[in-house]
């Protein structure tokens, strides 16, 4: 009895063991897979910016953000800031080193201190920091919940402030397409369906209007991340394909 006990549990410890060999390699293989889904579009120069005041859980999104960094194309020049109050703080000016890129992000202050005046302000800031003269896309990925509230908080300044208009402006006069994720900040867009509706007004607009394409869930919640770095190098793979 005591040696069939023995092989039973030698016969479960090895399957156990197999089993994780399997999900290891799957893993593996769409890690792998992941890397490469973008090596096939031209390098990019791509301006990360994040709110500083969203809510906790969009700290727990830097895996995949910088996996996402070091899945664009060698030669990519990636710039990382972070949209607090009064001021952009660039954390990592525009560099080809995609790791060095990747390990600046931090996670996001999650405080109403930190609260910008609006996100677009800011996004002006970043625009002028493109440089003119590189032969490749401009691109900024905006990760905020894209409410200004300068004009003050109803339907008619959703998505139409003096600052959407302005960042718009400059990011085609600078060919830059504003790809935006939208994540609730802990102040209005976290209480308030009606200003959760209004930022992604917001920036629905600012992306469709440079070129880009803007992400959101619903207005209720957040999950995660992984969805829309999915849509976002499906999206990324048809707009800047290399040319065969």
């Amino acid at each position: 009895m005591f040696d069939r006990k023995i092989l039973a549990w030698a016969v479960a410890f090895l399957i156990a063991l197999s089993s994780l060999g399997v999900a290891s390699a799957k893993a593996s293989v769409s890690k792998e897979n992941e890397q490469k889904s973008l090596q096939g579009i031209d390098p990019l120069n791509l301006a990360v910016l994040i709110q500083d005041d969203l809510i906790p859980q969009v700290g727990n999104e830097l895996g995949v953000t910088k996996d996402f960094i070091r899945s664009l194309p060698d030669g990519s020049r990636v710039m990382v800031g972070y949209i607090t109050t009064g001021t952009l703080q660039v954390r990592q000016p525009f560099t080809t080193d995609l790791e060095k890129a990747a390990k600046s992000l931090r996670i996001p202050l999650a405080s109403r201190g930190s609260s910008a005046f609006n996100p677009y302000v800011e996004v002006l800031e970043a625009l002028k920091k493109f440089d003119s003269s590189w032969p490749n896309a401009n691109a900024v990925l905006l990760i905020s919940d894209g409410l200004d509230t300068s004009r003050g908080f109803d339907s008619t300044a959703a998505g139409h402030t003096l600052d959407i208009d302005r960042t718009i402006s400059e990011a085609t006069k600078r060919r830059v397409s504003i790809f935006s994720f939208y994540a609730p900040s802990v102040g209005l867009t976290s209480r308030s369906l009606l200003a959760a509706s209004y930022g992604q007004s917001s920036l629905n607009r600012v992306s469709h209007e440079t070129g880009g394409r803007a992400f959101f869930q619903g207005t209720t919640g957040f999950v995660t991340f992984d969805s829309y770095f999915s849509r976002l190098r499906d999206t990324l793979n048809r707009q800047y394909a290399r040319a065969r």
